[in-house]
């Protein structure tokens, strides 16, 4: 194939059309110029922060985006979540684009497999007009079997599954109290609930006996009365005092209006705008299973239908590839008693066999997707991004569309090697029913399988943002510039070392979560571990949970709750967890969790921010010769102060602007142009830079810049290390993916003085990281080994499980079919074992 220019190749003659991009310039593209094939599997690589993800979706996604919503009525356009026009001067023979990206799940716990799915409103449907009603029953709608409608929501829960009350011990912990030393807690602290007291005295009632001397009759009333009398407070009086004043008729301080403890609590976890007010009212709060319809969240009359011996619920909380199973027959038409129902009621029978040939169908594709272990009632914010990229791909798989571009975000992320197959092959059904996939990827097994390849780079952030390449797999091999090119090709060398010796064994017995049934387990302490196994086979219940909660149970450590979106009571209770530490513990004297949660919620928090490293940045420019002249300190560099930010935005860097039929447009302010600060704190340079130039450098930048500066430098060449070179300072916690902000919270812990006998737990630590920067976060991670520490890490990348010194091997499949550790050893002894499915995989980077 001839070359047409840097980086181009000359259009194939087995491609039958082709996209053309002239002058990309989206985030750090360099002008690009591309040609890539239609209806063929196009892999986007390089490194981590080279350019992709800027290229598939900001421009080609963006600009198909852009002229489909042109067809669409001002009024509608509003509804649709909208990328930024992109920065191109031309794209010519651009299908219709569909992006499937890898995203957090649905913030409501009431979105859920079957939702996204659509499988829950065919089995509604079924239900309603084949399932097998009680005599006597009126047939109901389909809606009558959704706990998020009206018609289906049990009425005692509201389609919860669990009951909220309060109850005298929850609201009176300690009762040896009197009311005056605050007995009743969940009363507020502050002058409200003084006022609550002295309306009690006003009452009658004592308030300086203890709680638990109290007639029942009183401690009722003023728990769970629904009365609000308004009567006149003697502030500060005694209660003999106020009798006094009340019998003279004395002025009073005010009026008070009386709220039982009940009453304050509901209204106030129901009404507050305030995150701590909910936690506050939440403690005094106890849940349980609805008594009513047993948490299945319907109403009796709905629970009653059964269709194949289960009611609605019951079949929703069965694994998907099971449901398949219960399917498969009335698709068929040999289940038992369809010969009945084809003489009893013909229509019913083609209702039964229609709807289940549906179902199966697409149960069909979701396993094949390696996504068999979930069930239809399983909730959005419990899977993982890729598990829920999976789901909407397994959707479009079905869709059945013609002629669409799919751009994909790493749709291996979190994917065994022997998922990754699956996935190929969903990929090729899209592409042979006459589409096109865009796919930005990491994953080598799926660079292999590409028919062309984009290879971007050559490094990251302003080092990158050129097409080093564009053609088929093959011709990668001869682009010298290519960091992809040295692991496609096995050019990179394998990461080895000498096998080391466990100080001692982190022994864990009788572990039950989720589908771990007293599993009995065993980690060398001192060592790196890998734990594997294919997707949904135990591995985060393992490690993720089990394990870092009784290692924190044992050192007395408190968990940080996670901090879920969504309505507190709409979250389900947590999975019960059973089991013991039996041996190991003198060998652990810290627990550090990095997971892949978010650093921040809102663009205020960023990398400087969460690192630590804006208070040194901030007092560096407050040590300015200028900076002291004016008598400013390190606060006036933040953003979030009034003094140092720019009034207009507030600090925010953009302005929204309301375009009433039009969707809301965040422009940069008119006033600082998107600089976050005042012209005066602007002023104030360090090296020729403002505080706002600092923050928009990338680390890579800043570690040239701060080379003086042996305190910023430390935390800036850690973050390079671990493969975060291309981030900016000041880049918005929003903007991060999961696997940049496990990154990030990584290197804040590697500054940190390492002391030994600290356990370092991480799940999936690669997602997002191309080979390159596995290799330099696998070194940071063999540091904390040889400083005396032990690193046990969720992975299903076979280079790091190859390296690593210990694998425990969990399995066999996913699921009721999972749950148990099948292998474990060195990595040559598992990549032997019979029983494991990573085995094989494993044994080709041995």
């Amino acid at each position: 194939m001839e070359t047409d220019g840097p980086g181009q190749r000359v259009a194939s003659p087995e491609f039958t059309g082709f996209v053309r991009v002239r002058g990309a310039r989206e985030h750090n593209l360099k002008n690009v110029d591309l040609e890539i094939p239609r209806d063929a599997l196009v892999v986007f690589t390089g490194v981590s922060g080279s350019g992709k993800s800027s290229l598939a979706f900001g421009t080609l996604y963006g600009e198909a985006q852009r002229r489909y919503l042109e067809s669409v009525s001002p009024y509608a356009r509003r509804l649709f979540h909208q990328l930024g026009v992109p920065e191109v001067d031309e794209i010519d023979g651009l299908p219709p684009a569909v992006a499937l990206q890898q995203q957090r799940g649905s913030p409501s716990t009431r979105s859920s497999v079957g939702s996204v799915t659509t499988l829950s409103n065919l089995l509604r449907m079924l239900y309603s007009r084949a399932g097998d009603y009680p005599p006597g029953q009126s047939i109901l709608y389909a809606e009558s079997f959704s706990p998020n409608t009206p018609e289906g929501a049990c009425p005692d829960c509201h389609g919860l599954g669990r009951v909220y009350e309060v109850t005298e011990r929850s609201m009176v912990p300690d009762d040896s109290l009197t009311i005056r030393e605050r007995a009743v807690a969940a009363w507020p602290t502050a002058w409200h609930g003084q006022n609550l007291r002295e309306i009690l005295m006003t009452l009658g009632y004592d308030v300086d006996q203890p709680w638990r001397d109290l007639p029942q009759e009183d401690r009722d009333w003023i728990l769970f009365t629904d009365e609000q009398p308004t009567v006149p407070v003697y502030s500060g009086y005694t209660a003999e005092e106020v009798k006094r004043a009340l019998k003279r008729k004395d002025e009073p301080s005010y009026q008070g209006t009386f709220t039982s403890a009940r009453r304050h609590v509901l209204h106030t976890f129901a009404t507050t705008q305030s995150p701590l007010m909910k936690k506050r009212a939440m403690q005094y709060m106890l849940s349980g299973e609805c008594p009513l319809c047993q948490g299945k969240r319907l109403r009796c009359e709905s629970l009653g239908v059964k269709f194949a011996g289960l009611d609605i619920a019951d079949i929703s909380r069965v694994p998907l590839a099971r449901l398949a199973d219960i399917l498969r027959p009335y698709a068929e038409g040999t289940a038992a008693g369809l010969k009945r129902l084809a003489t009893k009621h013909p229509e019913k029978l083609l209702v039964v066999r229609r709807i289940a040939q549906d179902l199966a169908g697409r149960l069909a594709v979701l396993s094949d997707l390696g996504l068999g272990y979930l069930s239809l009632e399983r909730s959005t914010p419990t899977l993982s991004p890729g598990e829920l990229q999976r789901l909407r791909l397994a959707t479009q798989v079905r869709s059945n569309l013609f002629g669409v571009v799919y751009v994909l975000d790493e749709p291996s992320a979190g994917l065994h090697p022997a998922d990754t197959e699956a996935l190929l092959r969903a990929l090729d059904r899209l592409k042979a029913s006459g589409n096109s996939l865009f796919v930005v990827e990491h994953d080598l097994d799926v660079i292999r399988h590409a028919d062309w390849i984009v290879d971007v780079g050559p490094a990251a952030g302003e080092q990158g943002g050129f097409v080093l390449y564009s053609g088929p797999p093959e011709g990668l091999r001869s682009v010298e510039s290519s960091q992809t090119r040295r692991h496609l090709f096995g050019g990179a060398s394998p990461l080895r070392r000498e096998q080391r010796t466990p100080t001692g064994w982190l022994r864990l017995a009788d572990v039950t979560r989720n589908n771990l049934h007293r599993v009995e387990a065993a980690f060398p302490l001192g060592l790196f571990t890998c734990v594997t196994g294919v997707s949904g086979s135990g591995k985060s219940s393992l490690v993720s949970q089990a394990l870092v909660e009784l290692v924190a149970e044992q050192l007395g450590h408190k968990l940080p709750m996670d901090e879920e979106e969504g309505s507190e009571l709409e979250r389900p209770a947590a999975a019960a967890l059973d089991g013991r530490v039996t041996a190991g513990m003198e060998g652990v004297k810290r627990l550090v969790r990095v997971d892949q949660k978010p650093i921040g919620r809102t663009p205020r928090s960023n990398l400087a921010t969460y690192t630590g490293l804006f208070d040194h940045i901030r007092k560096l420019f407050a040590a300015t010769k200028a900076a002291r002249a004016r008598h400013y300190d390190a606060g006036r560099f933040s953003f979030n102060v009034a003094k140092g930010r720019c009034e207009n935005c507030e600090g925010e860097g953009f302005v929204m602007v309301e375009l009433l039929f039009l969707p809301s447009v965040y422009a940069p302010c008119p006033v600082c142009h998107g600089a976050r600060y005042n012209a005066e704190t602007l002023e104030i340079r360090v090296r020729g830079k403002s505080i706002a130039d600092v923050l928009g450098m990338t680390v890579d930048a800043s570690c040239d810049f701060f080379a003086e500066e042996p305190q910023v430098l430390r935390s800036l060449i850690v973050l390079r290390e671990v493969g975060l070179g291309y981030i900016r300072l000041g880049q918005p916690a929003t903007e991060l993916s999961g696997g940049e902000a496990q990154r990030i919270k990584l290197a804040t812990e590697l500054q940190r003085i390492q002391r030994g006998d600290t356990l370092y737990v991480l799940d999936e630590p690669t997602t997002g990281l191309h080979p390159a920067d596995v290799d330099k976060l696998m070194a940071q991670l063999d540091g904390l080994v040889e400083a005396g520490n032990t690193v046990i890490v969720v992975e299903h990348e076979m280079k790091v499980v190859a390296a690593s010194d210990w694998v425990v091997d969990v399995g066999p499949g996913a699921g009721d079919e999972g749950g148990r550790i099948v292998a474990f050893g060195p990595p040559a002894e598992v990549a032997k074992a019979s029983s494991s499915r990573t085995g094989s995989y494993l044994a080709r980077f041995l």
